[in-house]
């Protein structure tokens, strides 16, 4: 049985509150968070994963679906609805954000199953010296460097990511795992700022960020996680890791 939910204590010292983006209409996998081949919702599987972390003090669905609201709350989960013209996560996390007394909001996507609980925290750990934190990892076959849907990160020596492009890097360069952390005060300044030109050609909303002089500092995990759920593919692979013995 799933772990109850953890009673709302956002202003624990240290402490970070999770919010999980979950939209219905995917344009690839129309409502993913509530496909359950494996007994449980793809966003339950986010959650649980979620509840193991140390550094969360409460967990968040945040929604434009009654359905997967409703899901949610079936498995004991917390959900928020937001609006439907929302037009990113990001714009959905800083729709819960507003309401919540934290200081720390760790960003995880509804269609990350296998992310680790020991990531979750050292995610939210990068907030201790920066006002944004994401991370990456080494390509585990460097031709997927070349590929566009494999995003990349050029770090500094400073830790602080210097760009990111879908585009092939000449140099070192890490493959960016989507998982943001980020302080309350830079996500709302972040979601208020109209998008750039550099994010609109490469469609990644961290380069608002940069183009804002927010620096995002990244921690190098050694290898990355299975990739989300973006397909009926990516999700049936899911399903076959859950079922392995």
């Amino acid at each position: 049985m799933a772990d109850s939910p953890r009673p709302p204590q956002e202003n624990a010292r240290g402490a970070a509150v999770a919010v999980i983006p979950a939209r219905y209409g995917s344009h690839r996998l129309p409502g993913k968070p509530l496909l359950r081949e494996t007994g449980k919702f793809l966003i339950q599987h986010v959650v649980e994963k979620a509840r193991m972390a140390r550094s969360l003090s409460r967990i968040i669905v945040a929604t434009d679906d009654p359905r997967i609201a409703d899901a949610v709350r079936s498995f004991g989960g917390e959900a928020v609805l937001t609006p439907a013209e929302l037009a990113s996560g990001t714009d959905r996390v800083a729709a819960v954000a507003r309401s919540l007394d934290a200081e720390r909001i760790v960003n995880i996507q509804g269609d990350e199953p296998d992310i680790e609980p020991a990531h979750v925290d050292l995610l939210a750990g990068l907030l201790d010296d920066a006002e944004m934190g994401t991370l990456a990892a080494p390509f585990r076959d460097p031709a997927e460097s070349a590929l566009p849907q494999r995003v990349k990160v050029v770090l500094g020596h400073d830790g602080f990511a210097r760009s990111f492009t879908r585009a092939s890097v000449n140099g070192a360069s890490l493959l960016h795992l989507g998982v943001y952390a980020y302080r309350r005060d830079c996500l709302l300044r972040l979601a208020s700022l109209p998008p750039t030109g550099s994010e609109r050609r490469e469609r990644l909303e961290q380069l608002r960020a940069l183009d804002h002089a927010i620096r995002i500092k990244v921690a190098v995990i050694p290898s990355a996680w299975p990739g989300g759920v973006d397909t009926r593919e990516d999700y049936e692979a899911f399903v076959r890791r859950t079922r392995a013995p």
